[in-house]
């Protein structure tokens, strides 16, 4: 038997507690990405797309420095959700249950399923409106349901049959941020804008077409001169999506270490959400000026005579991702959301968040059927998913800013002046948005 201080023989060497360890090797960081990727992707949607080019086709230029600045809010709350994940070691609802109880925690969970739920019919029915547009006339209520049916069938399939749904998840996302920026891109190079234009639409300036005030109602219609505003701040701030970045750094994997990359994924996610929204609105704002369109079906024959058909078609591929993202990520955040908040393990793999957001899907496709079986206008059924906003948005936007600046959590690395005052300011953009949507819910229900 060999005495305790015996060298050790040559073969035995690398396994000695004293042998220096090999430091592992982290892939570069742009290999890394991917939380804050499928963040944008849930934000960017088939509404994001068309009011971006209606601001463009209305306003030109003049109001990129508004998009660059909602995307510096954005970013900021996507920041700190990202370190606050990161640093705590567990999701924003396992946080909340330790510092603040179970119940609040649940609270924030339900509130952020409604959310999503809400905006899930809208997701289905943008499917129908798509698959109505192709279908006879006679047969368009079966086309538009046997299309809605289709798409939800093929995501609970991909539910049940992925092992790792947030990996299969991550690679699909950055194959259709490919997609979106490739496509969008070449439309913008067709388009020649004038680059000079441009740098002065990012200067701050108030067009002379814009006018300022609320919701009133005028002849018997509701008149809102800044709906344009409102809804281009609103799509790109998005207060839901940058709460579950906590959740996703998680699905990741990352912890203290892997601080920096946290901070790095959610403003390269933000970059590409904002340049995204830019290179519509730019399209837009340099080939249908003064020709806004409704509707994703109405933009794209508009632009279709001006780009040629070439452009035409890989804008359709370009629509292609930006309608089929937010469909099923949505559904992952509000149903894993809930189970979260619940208590139950919160991981997109975990049992509970697989049903629940089967739970969101059927929810989203029942209310979808029943309104297009009852000839329910659709922006009735936008309107209650922008109530369920009004709800949640507040209440997410303070609990980010609270955790951030909870030193038992985030110790040195607590929010500093500069982030503070971009969630202040942030926080208040919420209020604001949230008290008019609650006027024009008045207004409408008068």
């Amino acid at each position: 038997m060999s005495a305790p201080h015996e060298p050790s023989s040559p073969s035995s060497s690398s396994a000695s507690p004293e042998a220096p360890l090999a430091p592992a090797i982290r892939p570069p960081w742009w290999r890394s990405l991917g939380p804050a990727l499928i963040t944008a992707c849930v934000v960017f949607g088939p509404g994001s797309l068309i009011i971006s080019a209606k601001v463009g086709a209305t306003y030109g230029y003049d109001l990129l420095w508004l998009l660059v600045l909602t995307g510096l809010l954005m970013g900021g709350f996507m920041t700190m959700s990202a370190r606050v994940g990161v640093t705590a070691g567990a999701t924003h609802f396992a946080t909340l249950r330790r510092e603040v109880g179970r119940p609040f925690a649940a609270l924030v969970g339900i509130v952020l399923c409604l959310v999503c739920a809400a905006f899930q019919f809208s997701n289905n029915l943008a499917v129908a409106l798509i698959a109505g547009a192709f279908a006879p006339e006679a047969y368009t209520f079966a086309v538009q349901v046997a299309a809605m049916a289709g798409l939800n069938g093929l995501l609970i399939v991909f539910l049940f049959r992925a092992h790792h749904v947030y990996k299969a998840v991550e690679r699909i996302m950055k194959v259709m941020v490919g997609v979106v920026l490739v496509s969008f891109l070449f439309n913008l190079l067709l388009a020649r804008p004038d680059l000079v234009a441009v740098l002065r639409g990012l200067l701050p300036n108030i067009p002379e077409t814009l006018s300022f005030g609320i919701p009133q109602v005028i002849d018997g219609v509701i008149k809102d001169p800044l709906v344009l505003i409102a809804s281009l701040v609103g799509t790109t701030f998005s207060v839901a999506g940058a709460f579950f970045q906590g959740n996703l750094v998680r699905e990741k994997g990352w912890k203290v270490e892997d601080y920096d990359r946290g901070v790095g994924d959610a403003i390269a996610g933000v970059c590409v959400l904002t340049f995204v929204s830019m290179m519509i609105m730019v399209t837009a704002g340099t080939v249908i000026l003064g020709k806004p369109a409704d509707d994703v079906a109405t933009l794209a024959l508009t632009l279709r005579p001006l780009l040629g058909p070439t452009a035409f078609v890989i804008f359709c591929v370009g629509l292609i991702p930006i309608a089929l993202n937010p469909f099923l990520i949505n559904a992952m955040i509000g149903g894993t959301a809930l189970a979260d908040g619940l208590g139950f393990p919160g991981r997109f793999s975990d049992y509970w968040p697989r049903m629940f957001t089967i739970g969101v899907l059927i929810v989203g496709f029942l209310v979808a059927t029943v309104g297009l079986w009852f000839a329910i206008p659709p922006v009735n059924l936008m309107i209650f998913g922008q109530a369920m906003t009004v709800i949640g948005n507040p209440l997410l936007a303070a609990t980010i800013l609270w955790l951030a600046n909870r030193k038992s959590i985030m110790g040195e690395r607590r929010n500093r002046v500069a982030s503070n005052v971009l969630g202040v300011i942030g926080l208040t953009v919420v209020i604001l948005l949230t008290l008019r949507m609650v006027w024009y819910l008045v207004l409408r229900l008068s």
